[in-house]
């Protein structure tokens, strides 16, 4: 299990163990964290799992495809630390991993 650390806008915390393999919007959806909707079940086709991975995360998460970035281009909130949580695996490396949440999905 990887630990990943979902942070809601307002500072909640919400610590889960997610599978090695399983994306990071499969481990957030499975534990009803709030923030996390994912509605295209992990398609990268809504957007609904936009995040900020912190900087010191995001070599490790792994480049951004063009379906990724088309995406991330109609949340109204992205940055360039945005990714979209269904395009990045738990591995043992993003132990620990912080993953931030924008005050409201696309």
């Amino acid at each position: 299990m990887v630990k990943i650390i979902y942070v809601e806008h307002n500072g909640a915390r919400h610590p889960v163990d997610v599978p090695e393999g399983e994306n990071l919007m499969e481990g957030a959806v499975q534990n009803n964290v709030p923030g996390i909707d994912g509605d295209c079940g992990g398609n990268a086709a809504c957007a609904t799992c936009h995040c900020y991975i912190p900087e010191q995360w995001e070599a490790l998460t792994g480049e951004r495809s063009e379906l990724e970035e088309s995406m991330l281009e109609l949340a109204d909130t992205a940055k360039p630390n945005s990714r979209l949580a269904c395009q990045i695996k738990a591995a043992p490396a993003l132990d620990g991993m912080e993953v931030l949440m924008p005050a409201t999905q696309h």
